[in-house]
Protein backbone atom coordinates (compact mmCIF):
# COMPACT_ATOMS: atom_id res chain seq x y z
CA UNK A 1 0.00 0.00 0.00
CA UNK A 2 1.59 3.57 -0.83
CA UNK A 3 1.57 6.09 1.86
CA UNK A 4 0.04 10.05 1.13
CA UNK A 5 1.99 12.89 2.05
CA UNK A 6 0.72 16.05 1.80
CA UNK A 7 3.58 19.13 0.69
CA UNK A 8 2.74 22.61 1.64
CA UNK A 9 5.09 24.42 -0.33
CA UNK A 10 7.43 24.21 -2.78
CA UNK A 11 9.63 26.36 -4.67
CA UNK A 12 8.74 27.23 -8.95
CA UNK A 13 11.26 28.17 -10.89
CA UNK A 14 10.02 31.67 -12.78
CA UNK A 15 9.70 29.41 -16.01
CA UNK A 16 7.29 26.94 -14.21
CA UNK A 17 4.67 29.63 -13.03
CA UNK A 18 1.23 28.18 -13.58
CA UNK A 19 -1.63 27.80 -11.56
CA UNK A 20 -1.00 26.38 -8.10
CA UNK A 21 -4.37 24.59 -8.63
CA UNK A 22 -3.11 22.78 -11.72
CA UNK A 23 -1.27 19.68 -10.11
CA UNK A 24 1.75 18.23 -11.65
CA UNK A 25 4.12 20.49 -13.96
CA UNK A 26 5.57 18.96 -16.94
CA UNK A 27 8.47 18.23 -15.26
CA UNK A 28 6.90 16.26 -12.82
CA UNK A 29 6.67 18.66 -10.00
CA UNK A 30 3.89 18.63 -7.81
CA UNK A 31 3.23 22.29 -6.29
CA UNK A 32 1.21 24.03 -2.91
CA UNK A 33 -1.43 21.70 -1.17
CA UNK A 34 -1.35 19.50 -3.69
CA UNK A 35 -1.21 15.31 -2.39
CA UNK A 36 1.37 12.63 -3.67
CA UNK A 37 1.16 9.10 -3.31
CA UNK A 38 3.99 7.45 -2.38
CA UNK A 39 4.58 3.74 -3.72
CA UNK A 40 7.03 1.30 -4.96
CA UNK A 41 7.26 0.42 -8.81
CA UNK A 42 5.39 -2.72 -9.22
CA UNK A 43 7.47 -5.85 -8.28
CA UNK A 44 10.18 -4.81 -6.85
CA UNK A 45 10.80 -3.91 -2.41
CA UNK A 46 12.52 -2.29 -0.13
CA UNK A 47 14.74 -4.50 2.17
CA UNK A 48 14.19 -3.75 6.00
CA UNK A 49 16.78 -4.09 8.62
CA UNK A 50 15.68 -7.56 9.76
CA UNK A 51 15.55 -8.78 6.24
CA UNK A 52 18.95 -7.45 4.83
CA UNK A 53 20.83 -9.08 7.79
CA UNK A 54 19.67 -12.30 6.57
CA UNK A 55 20.61 -10.95 2.81
CA UNK A 56 23.84 -9.40 4.16
CA UNK A 57 24.28 -13.12 6.02
CA UNK A 58 23.84 -15.38 2.95
CA UNK A 59 25.89 -12.95 0.77
CA UNK A 60 28.92 -13.64 3.07
CA UNK A 61 28.18 -17.27 3.65
CA UNK A 62 28.01 -18.05 -0.36
CA UNK A 63 31.02 -15.57 -1.14
CA UNK A 64 33.21 -17.73 1.61
CA UNK A 65 32.65 -20.99 -0.41
CA UNK A 66 33.08 -19.65 -3.80
CA UNK A 67 36.90 -18.14 -2.36
CA UNK A 68 36.76 -21.96 -1.10
CA UNK A 69 36.77 -23.43 -4.65
CA UNK A 70 39.01 -20.80 -5.84
CA UNK A 71 37.02 -18.48 -7.72
CA UNK A 72 37.93 -15.09 -7.98
CA UNK A 73 35.59 -11.39 -7.93
CA UNK A 74 34.34 -9.44 -10.77
CA UNK A 75 32.14 -6.41 -10.92
CA UNK A 76 30.43 -5.87 -14.26
CA UNK A 77 27.75 -3.27 -15.24
CA UNK A 78 24.26 -2.64 -14.68
CA UNK A 79 23.37 -1.33 -17.93
CA UNK A 80 24.31 -2.67 -20.84
CA UNK A 81 23.92 -1.75 -24.82
CA UNK A 82 20.36 -3.40 -25.74
CA UNK A 83 22.20 -5.54 -28.47
CA UNK A 84 24.71 -7.10 -26.34
CA UNK A 85 21.92 -8.45 -24.46
CA UNK A 86 19.22 -9.14 -27.24
CA UNK A 87 22.53 -11.10 -29.26
CA UNK A 88 21.00 -14.71 -30.79
CA UNK A 89 23.99 -15.95 -28.95
CA UNK A 90 23.14 -13.92 -25.79
CA UNK A 91 19.30 -14.36 -24.95
CA UNK A 92 18.01 -15.25 -28.31
CA UNK A 93 15.33 -13.66 -29.73
CA UNK A 94 12.91 -16.22 -28.95
CA UNK A 95 13.46 -16.42 -25.20
CA UNK A 96 11.45 -15.53 -22.25
CA UNK A 97 14.43 -13.72 -21.19
CA UNK A 98 14.88 -11.13 -23.93
CA UNK A 99 10.74 -10.76 -23.86
CA UNK A 100 11.84 -9.11 -20.25
CA UNK A 101 14.47 -6.77 -20.89
CA UNK A 102 13.86 -3.47 -19.60
CA UNK A 103 14.68 -1.73 -22.48
CA UNK A 104 15.76 2.85 -22.32
CA UNK A 105 17.82 5.00 -24.50
CA UNK A 106 20.28 7.88 -23.22
CA UNK A 107 20.29 11.15 -24.27
CA UNK A 108 22.23 10.54 -27.86
CA UNK A 109 19.27 8.30 -28.37
CA UNK A 110 21.80 4.75 -28.11
CA UNK A 111 18.90 2.04 -27.10
CA UNK A 112 20.38 0.36 -23.64
CA UNK A 113 18.93 -2.17 -21.30
CA UNK A 114 19.32 -3.12 -17.76
CA UNK A 115 21.20 -6.62 -17.43
CA UNK A 116 19.01 -9.46 -17.00
CA UNK A 117 21.58 -11.77 -15.81
CA UNK A 118 25.12 -11.71 -14.68
CA UNK A 119 26.07 -14.45 -17.69
CA UNK A 120 26.36 -12.28 -20.56
CA UNK A 121 27.81 -9.22 -19.23
CA UNK A 122 30.64 -11.62 -17.85
CA UNK A 123 30.98 -12.99 -21.54
CA UNK A 124 31.30 -9.73 -23.05
CA UNK A 125 33.90 -8.47 -20.35
CA UNK A 126 36.01 -11.50 -21.59
CA UNK A 127 35.61 -10.99 -25.38
CA UNK A 128 36.65 -7.46 -24.22
CA UNK A 129 39.83 -8.43 -22.07
CA UNK A 130 41.53 -10.99 -24.36
CA UNK A 131 44.55 -11.38 -21.96
CA UNK A 132 42.98 -13.36 -19.26
CA UNK A 133 44.44 -16.35 -18.13
CA UNK A 134 42.00 -19.30 -18.29
CA UNK A 135 40.60 -21.31 -17.06
CA UNK A 136 38.76 -18.03 -15.53
CA UNK A 137 36.76 -18.73 -12.62
CA UNK A 138 34.84 -15.73 -11.03
CA UNK A 139 31.79 -14.64 -9.33
CA UNK A 140 29.66 -11.78 -9.39
CA UNK A 141 27.11 -10.56 -6.90
CA UNK A 142 24.50 -8.15 -7.90
CA UNK A 143 21.12 -6.56 -9.45
CA UNK A 144 19.54 -7.90 -12.48
CA UNK A 145 16.50 -6.91 -13.61
CA UNK A 146 13.57 -9.12 -16.19
CA UNK A 147 10.10 -7.65 -16.88
CA UNK A 148 8.38 -10.61 -15.82
CA UNK A 149 5.42 -11.76 -13.99
CA UNK A 150 5.26 -11.66 -10.36
CA UNK A 151 5.07 -14.28 -7.72
CA UNK A 152 6.12 -15.56 -4.41
CA UNK A 153 10.18 -15.92 -4.33
CA UNK A 154 10.42 -13.70 -7.70
CA UNK A 155 10.32 -9.92 -7.99
CA UNK A 156 11.35 -8.08 -11.32
CA UNK A 157 14.72 -6.17 -9.39
CA UNK A 158 16.58 -8.73 -7.53
CA UNK A 159 20.15 -9.94 -6.98
CA UNK A 160 22.23 -12.98 -8.49
CA UNK A 161 25.42 -14.38 -7.01
CA UNK A 162 26.81 -15.82 -9.91
CA UNK A 163 30.07 -18.58 -10.26
CA UNK A 164 31.34 -19.50 -13.97
CA UNK A 165 34.34 -21.12 -15.42
CA UNK A 166 35.89 -19.71 -18.62
CA UNK A 167 37.89 -21.76 -20.64
CA UNK A 168 37.42 -25.92 -19.77
CA UNK A 169 35.40 -28.12 -21.72
CA UNK A 170 35.54 -31.02 -19.27
CA UNK A 171 32.89 -31.85 -17.06
CA UNK A 172 35.35 -31.45 -14.68
CA UNK A 173 34.34 -27.54 -14.08
CA UNK A 174 30.85 -28.99 -14.26
CA UNK A 175 31.35 -31.38 -11.66
CA UNK A 176 33.33 -28.15 -9.45
CA UNK A 177 30.24 -26.52 -9.84
CA UNK A 178 27.59 -28.53 -8.72
CA UNK A 179 30.03 -29.89 -5.76
CA UNK A 180 30.26 -26.11 -4.77
CA UNK A 181 26.67 -25.81 -4.94
CA UNK A 182 25.82 -28.51 -2.37
CA UNK A 183 28.67 -27.05 -0.09
CA UNK A 184 26.67 -23.97 -0.47
CA UNK A 185 23.31 -25.34 0.71
CA UNK A 186 24.97 -26.87 3.28
CA UNK A 187 26.10 -23.66 4.70
CA UNK A 188 23.14 -21.83 4.59
CA UNK A 189 21.39 -25.42 6.11
CA UNK A 190 19.18 -25.95 3.89
CA UNK A 191 17.75 -29.53 2.23
CA UNK A 192 18.06 -29.18 -1.34
CA UNK A 193 17.93 -31.35 -4.75
CA UNK A 194 19.54 -30.36 -7.91
CA UNK A 195 18.08 -31.44 -11.20
CA UNK A 196 20.41 -32.03 -14.00
CA UNK A 197 19.89 -32.47 -17.92
CA UNK A 198 22.01 -32.18 -21.28
CA UNK A 199 20.77 -29.55 -23.53
CA UNK A 200 23.04 -32.46 -26.70
CA UNK A 201 20.68 -34.57 -25.75
CA UNK A 202 17.27 -32.75 -26.06
CA UNK A 203 18.87 -31.80 -29.54
CA UNK A 204 19.31 -35.28 -30.36
CA UNK A 205 15.69 -36.30 -28.85
CA UNK A 206 14.32 -33.73 -31.45
CA UNK A 207 16.53 -34.09 -34.55
CA UNK A 208 15.64 -38.00 -34.11
CA UNK A 209 11.97 -37.09 -34.19
CA UNK A 210 12.31 -34.97 -36.87
CA UNK A 211 11.95 -31.40 -35.48
CA UNK A 212 14.30 -29.00 -36.98
CA UNK A 213 13.29 -25.54 -34.60
CA UNK A 214 15.04 -27.22 -31.43
CA UNK A 215 15.57 -23.98 -29.42
CA UNK A 216 11.89 -23.03 -29.71
CA UNK A 217 10.76 -26.80 -28.49
CA UNK A 218 13.54 -26.69 -25.48
CA UNK A 219 12.07 -23.42 -24.02
CA UNK A 220 8.74 -24.58 -24.53
CA UNK A 221 9.46 -28.07 -22.96
CA UNK A 222 11.27 -26.21 -19.77
CA UNK A 223 7.77 -25.23 -18.59
CA UNK A 224 6.67 -28.41 -17.98
CA UNK A 225 6.22 -27.81 -14.63
CA UNK A 226 4.37 -24.38 -15.27
CA UNK A 227 1.91 -25.54 -17.78
CA UNK A 228 1.99 -29.57 -17.56
CA UNK A 229 1.77 -31.93 -20.39
CA UNK A 230 -1.23 -30.38 -22.36
CA UNK A 231 0.02 -26.80 -22.34
CA UNK A 232 3.35 -27.71 -23.84
CA UNK A 233 1.52 -30.14 -26.55
CA UNK A 234 -0.76 -26.79 -26.98
CA UNK A 235 2.40 -24.43 -27.22
CA UNK A 236 3.98 -26.98 -29.55
CA UNK A 237 1.45 -27.45 -31.79
CA UNK A 238 1.14 -23.36 -32.41
CA UNK A 239 4.50 -23.91 -33.68
CA UNK A 240 3.44 -26.00 -36.76
CA UNK A 241 4.14 -29.57 -35.31
CA UNK A 242 2.36 -32.61 -35.69
CA UNK A 243 0.49 -34.59 -32.73
CA UNK A 244 2.94 -37.42 -33.61
CA UNK A 245 5.76 -35.83 -32.98
CA UNK A 246 4.18 -34.17 -29.95
CA UNK A 247 3.50 -37.82 -28.93
CA UNK A 248 6.82 -39.10 -29.57
CA UNK A 249 8.55 -36.18 -27.19
CA UNK A 250 6.96 -37.74 -24.19
CA UNK A 251 7.83 -40.95 -24.95
CA UNK A 252 11.26 -39.99 -24.13
CA UNK A 253 10.05 -36.46 -21.88
CA UNK A 254 8.57 -38.63 -19.11
CA UNK A 255 9.22 -38.60 -15.59
CA UNK A 256 11.50 -41.53 -13.74
CA UNK A 257 13.65 -41.69 -17.30
CA UNK A 258 17.28 -42.66 -16.76
CA UNK A 259 20.28 -42.41 -18.38
CA UNK A 260 20.39 -45.98 -19.32
CA UNK A 261 16.90 -46.24 -20.43
CA UNK A 262 17.78 -43.33 -22.91
CA UNK A 263 21.02 -44.80 -24.29
CA UNK A 264 18.95 -47.79 -25.05
CA UNK A 265 16.53 -45.21 -27.52
CA UNK A 266 19.10 -42.89 -28.55
CA UNK A 267 21.10 -43.44 -32.05
CA UNK A 268 21.91 -39.54 -33.20
CA UNK A 269 25.41 -38.87 -32.20
CA UNK A 270 24.79 -35.26 -30.40
CA UNK A 271 22.22 -37.24 -28.11
CA UNK A 272 24.65 -39.78 -27.39
CA UNK A 273 27.27 -37.18 -26.81
CA UNK A 274 25.16 -35.40 -24.64
CA UNK A 275 24.48 -39.12 -22.42
CA UNK A 276 28.29 -39.55 -22.38
CA UNK A 277 29.34 -36.36 -21.01
CA UNK A 278 26.25 -36.78 -18.05
CA UNK A 279 27.65 -39.93 -17.46
CA UNK A 280 31.25 -38.42 -17.18
CA UNK A 281 29.69 -35.78 -14.76
CA UNK A 282 28.26 -37.93 -12.57
CA UNK A 283 30.95 -40.30 -12.17
CA UNK A 284 32.74 -36.84 -11.12
CA UNK A 285 30.18 -35.89 -8.65
CA UNK A 286 30.60 -39.97 -7.02
CA UNK A 287 33.94 -39.39 -6.62
CA UNK A 288 33.52 -36.30 -4.64
CA UNK A 289 30.70 -38.01 -2.36
CA UNK A 290 28.06 -35.81 -3.73
CA UNK A 291 24.57 -37.23 -3.62
CA UNK A 292 22.15 -34.16 -4.19
CA UNK A 293 22.24 -33.91 -7.87
CA UNK A 294 20.36 -35.91 -9.59
CA UNK A 295 19.42 -36.17 -13.31
CA UNK A 296 15.80 -35.01 -15.21
CA UNK A 297 15.15 -35.85 -18.43
CA UNK A 298 12.44 -32.62 -18.68
CA UNK A 299 15.04 -30.29 -17.51
CA UNK A 300 16.03 -27.42 -20.33
CA UNK A 301 16.11 -24.19 -18.80
CA UNK A 302 14.68 -21.50 -20.84
CA UNK A 303 17.62 -19.30 -22.24
CA UNK A 304 18.93 -19.96 -25.50
CA UNK A 305 22.77 -20.12 -25.18
CA UNK A 306 22.61 -23.04 -23.15
CA UNK A 307 24.58 -25.86 -25.16
CA UNK A 308 25.43 -28.78 -22.93
CA UNK A 309 24.57 -29.38 -19.09
CA UNK A 310 22.07 -27.75 -17.32
CA UNK A 311 20.87 -27.62 -13.95
CA UNK A 312 18.58 -26.07 -11.30
CA UNK A 313 18.43 -26.12 -7.80
CA UNK A 314 15.79 -26.84 -5.64
CA UNK A 315 14.25 -26.81 -1.86
CA UNK A 316 12.96 -30.53 -1.31
CA UNK A 317 10.29 -28.65 1.46
CA UNK A 318 8.56 -25.63 1.76
CA UNK A 319 5.81 -23.41 -0.07
CA UNK A 320 8.89 -21.57 -2.38
CA UNK A 321 8.49 -22.97 -5.92
CA UNK A 322 10.92 -21.20 -7.62
CA UNK A 323 14.88 -22.57 -8.30
CA UNK A 324 16.99 -21.28 -5.79
CA UNK A 325 20.12 -22.01 -8.18
CA UNK A 326 20.20 -22.67 -11.93
CA UNK A 327 22.60 -22.38 -14.48
CA UNK A 328 24.85 -24.95 -17.20
CA UNK A 329 27.32 -24.89 -19.98
CA UNK A 330 27.29 -22.33 -22.84
CA UNK A 331 30.47 -23.12 -24.96
CA UNK A 332 29.34 -20.59 -27.89
CA UNK A 333 28.38 -17.14 -26.34
CA UNK A 334 32.03 -16.33 -25.01
CA UNK A 335 33.63 -17.02 -28.62
CA UNK A 336 30.31 -15.64 -30.26
CA UNK A 337 30.96 -12.12 -28.80
CA UNK A 338 34.95 -12.54 -29.91
CA UNK A 339 34.23 -13.48 -33.43
CA UNK A 340 36.69 -14.88 -35.40
CA UNK A 341 35.36 -18.29 -34.92
CA UNK A 342 37.42 -18.54 -31.09
CA UNK A 343 35.50 -20.80 -29.01
CA UNK A 344 35.98 -20.43 -25.65
CA UNK A 345 33.71 -23.30 -23.51
CA UNK A 346 31.73 -21.72 -20.45
CA UNK A 347 30.02 -22.90 -17.65
CA UNK A 348 28.12 -21.65 -14.42
CA UNK A 349 24.91 -21.23 -12.34
CA UNK A 350 23.46 -18.29 -10.59
CA UNK A 351 22.14 -17.99 -7.12
CA UNK A 352 18.59 -16.24 -6.31
CA UNK A 353 19.08 -14.46 -2.97
CA UNK A 354 15.66 -13.77 -3.14
CA UNK A 355 14.03 -17.23 -2.81
CA UNK A 356 17.04 -18.22 -1.17
CA UNK A 357 15.73 -15.26 1.66
CA UNK A 358 12.08 -16.51 1.32
CA UNK A 359 12.90 -19.72 2.15
CA UNK A 360 15.24 -18.95 5.27
CA UNK A 361 12.97 -16.89 6.17
CA UNK A 362 9.93 -19.79 5.99
CA UNK A 363 12.32 -22.17 7.76
CA UNK A 364 12.92 -19.96 10.82
CA UNK A 365 9.62 -18.16 11.33
CA UNK A 366 9.61 -15.25 12.99
CA UNK A 367 12.71 -13.34 12.68
CA UNK A 368 13.46 -11.26 16.12
CA UNK A 369 16.90 -10.24 15.23
CA UNK A 370 16.41 -6.77 13.56
CA UNK A 371 19.84 -5.25 13.82
CA UNK A 372 23.54 -6.57 13.54
CA UNK A 373 24.65 -5.28 17.62
CA UNK A 374 25.35 -7.97 19.65
CA UNK A 375 25.02 -5.34 22.71
CA UNK A 376 23.48 -2.42 23.97
CA UNK A 377 24.47 0.23 26.68
CA UNK A 378 22.77 1.91 28.61
CA UNK A 379 24.23 5.13 29.97
CA UNK A 380 22.45 5.97 33.53
CA UNK A 381 24.36 9.72 33.88
CA UNK A 382 27.42 8.38 32.67
CA UNK A 383 27.73 8.86 28.97
CA UNK A 384 31.71 9.59 28.96
CA UNK A 385 32.13 6.56 30.73
CA UNK A 386 29.64 4.82 28.08
CA UNK A 387 31.54 6.52 24.77
CA UNK A 388 35.11 4.82 26.64
CA UNK A 389 33.82 1.17 26.96
CA UNK A 390 31.61 0.78 23.53
CA UNK A 391 34.89 2.16 21.60
CA UNK A 392 36.62 -0.35 24.08
CA UNK A 393 34.43 -3.10 22.44
CA UNK A 394 34.47 -1.83 18.75
CA UNK A 395 37.75 -1.89 18.50
CA UNK A 396 37.57 -5.72 19.91
CA UNK A 397 34.87 -6.20 16.66
CA UNK A 398 32.04 -6.56 18.92
CA UNK A 399 29.12 -4.85 17.42
CA UNK A 400 28.20 -2.34 19.74
CA UNK A 401 25.31 0.23 19.94
CA UNK A 402 24.13 2.67 22.75
CA UNK A 403 21.48 4.86 23.92
CA UNK A 404 21.88 8.52 22.47
CA UNK A 405 18.59 10.10 23.25
CA UNK A 406 19.12 9.98 27.22
CA UNK A 407 16.21 7.96 27.78
CA UNK A 408 14.82 6.19 30.93
CA UNK A 409 16.18 2.43 31.44
CA UNK A 410 12.66 1.05 30.95
CA UNK A 411 12.34 2.11 27.21
CA UNK A 412 16.17 1.50 26.40
CA UNK A 413 15.30 -2.05 27.67
CA UNK A 414 12.41 -1.68 25.34
CA UNK A 415 14.17 -0.56 22.39
CA UNK A 416 17.34 -3.08 22.90
CA UNK A 417 14.26 -5.78 22.86
CA UNK A 418 12.29 -4.55 19.56
CA UNK A 419 15.66 -4.54 17.76
CA UNK A 420 16.70 -8.26 19.55
CA UNK A 421 20.07 -7.23 20.56
CA UNK A 422 20.68 -10.16 22.93
CA UNK A 423 22.92 -8.20 25.60
CA UNK A 424 22.45 -4.89 27.18
CA UNK A 425 25.63 -3.47 29.56
CA UNK A 426 24.36 -0.64 32.47
CA UNK A 427 26.61 1.84 33.10
CA UNK A 428 26.12 3.94 36.47
CA UNK A 429 27.83 5.29 39.31
CA UNK A 430 28.92 2.64 41.21
CA UNK A 431 29.90 0.28 37.81
CA UNK A 432 32.15 2.91 37.04
CA UNK A 433 33.51 2.89 40.60
CA UNK A 434 33.73 -0.72 40.81
CA UNK A 435 34.87 -0.92 37.21
CA UNK A 436 32.58 -3.74 36.94
CA UNK A 437 29.77 -3.58 34.51
CA UNK A 438 26.19 -5.18 35.00
CA UNK A 439 25.61 -7.45 31.46
CA UNK A 440 22.07 -8.16 31.29
CA UNK A 441 21.23 -11.51 28.85
CA UNK A 442 17.96 -10.10 27.41
CA UNK A 443 16.88 -13.88 26.33
CA UNK A 444 17.20 -15.53 29.63
CA UNK A 445 17.31 -12.47 31.83
CA UNK A 446 20.16 -13.12 33.75
CA UNK A 447 22.42 -10.94 34.92
CA UNK A 448 26.67 -10.57 35.45
CA UNK A 449 28.78 -8.24 36.40
CA UNK A 450 32.31 -8.08 34.56
CA UNK A 451 35.13 -5.83 34.24
CA UNK A 452 35.73 -4.23 30.77
CA UNK A 453 38.36 -7.35 30.00
CA UNK A 454 35.77 -10.24 30.96
CA UNK A 455 33.09 -8.33 28.95
CA UNK A 456 35.15 -8.67 25.80
CA UNK A 457 35.83 -12.14 26.11
CA UNK A 458 32.41 -13.02 27.03
CA UNK A 459 30.89 -11.24 24.41
CA UNK A 460 33.37 -12.05 22.18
Amino acid sequence: MGQEFKFSRMWILPWEQQSQNEGPNPSGRFFQNKTMKLENAKGVKDLPPEEKIIKNEVIEKIKRIFELYGFLPLETTILERYETLAAKFGAGESSDALKEVFKLKDQGERNLALRFDLTVPMSRYIAMNPNIKMPFKRYEVGPVFRDGPIKLGRTREFWQMDIDTSGCASMLADAEILAMVDAVFKELDLDIVVKVNNRKLLNGILEQIGIKEKKEVIISIDKLDKIGKEGISAEIKTKGYNQKQIDQIFQFIKQDMTIQELKKLISNREGLEGIQELEDLFSYLKEMGITTVLFDISLARGLAYYTSTVFEAFIKKGTIKSSLAGGGRYDDMVGNYIGEDKKIPATGISFGLIPIIETIKEKRGKITKKSPSKVYIIPINKINASLKIIQELRNNNINSDMDIMQRSISKNLDYANSLGIPYVIFVGEDEVKQNKYKLRDMISGKEEELTISQLIKRLE
